[in-house]
């Protein structure tokens, strides 16, 4: 298949980015609380969609949530409550890679979860969104797709490549023989937890670039009108000619050195 190329990519998502500091400028200043919910195979591309909508928004006002496996004590809690100190206030957009579908997902595949665990979570999670939904949170959940012969070469280039390795883990191994233990979980998921306040958008993620750019034209289609008149601040002269750097105390280290 046919990938879109970067330069044709990064011409098309700009529009997009700049629609998407727009919308950040609409909820700092109606106190909108964002929610979204990247799921999806590993090598799906999770990151890389987190990364494009994040790229030029305020790290302040949108954050990711990435948790790493459940602590001694968070196992004894109820399985939600570790993710709610990660819930936005108003004005903040939150990203959760990966979140409470875990559950549903690899503690599923994997046997981390025993089956009445597993049962009571496909019942509550509705609940729990209810919750939040009613609350006045906007949620947003993704799921992305991947072919296994695309999943195969990704994790093949996880394996050779030293920078992305660490995205290769013994898990990633053992889930490989997994793929339709996983579609079948995805779609038992999918019936117990797809709702009207809080549905599942499938994004074909065969084509990262592409997929990058059909979810977030979806995210931004579903939201409000999301126009806020942006004062320019414009920037008046300096009245002075400008200063350079001076130290009395320390130094600073020598320059990388660049050949020529």
């Amino acid at each position: 298949m046919k990938q879109l190329k970067r330069k044709d990519y990064e011409t098309l998502l700009k529009p997009l980015q700049l629609e998407l500091s727009a919308m950040a400028r609409w909820a700092s200043h109606t106190g909108a609380r964002i929610v979204v919910v990247m799921e999806g195979r590993d090598t799906a591309g999770k990151g890389g969609a987190i990364g494009a909508i994040a790229q030029h928004l305020n790290p302040r006002q949108c954050r990711v949530a990435a948790l790493p496996k459940p602590g001694e004590r968070e196992a004894t809690q109820w399985y939600f409550q570790r993710y709610i100190a990660h819930l936005p206030a108003a004005g903040e957009i939150v990203l959760f890679d990966r979140s409470w579908y875990n559950r549903a997902g690899v503690e599923k595949v994997m046997g981390y979860c025993t089956d009445a665990q597993y049962a009571r979570f496909l019942q509550q999670a509705p609940v729990f969104e209810r919750g939040l939904t009613d609350d006045g949170i906007l949620l947003f959940k993704y799921w992305l797709c991947v072919d296994q012969a695309l999943q195969e070469e990704r994790f093949a280039e996880r394996a050779e490549e030293p920078l992305k390795s660490w995205k290769l883990s013994p898990v990633d191994l053992k889930a490989r023989e997994k793929y339709a233990d996983y579609t079948a979980a995805r779609e038992a998921m999918l019936k117990a937890t797809h709702t009207p306040h809080a549905p599942w958008t499938l994004v074909d993620f065969n084509d990262q670039r592409v997929g990058r750019l059909t979810l977030i034209r979806d995210f931004l289609d579903r939201l409000p009108d999301t126009h806020v008149p942006q004062e320019p601040l414009g920037l008046p002269p300096l009245k002075r000619k400008p200063l350079k750097e001076t130290y009395t105390v320390v130094k600073p280290i020598p320059a990388f050195r660049v050949e020529d």
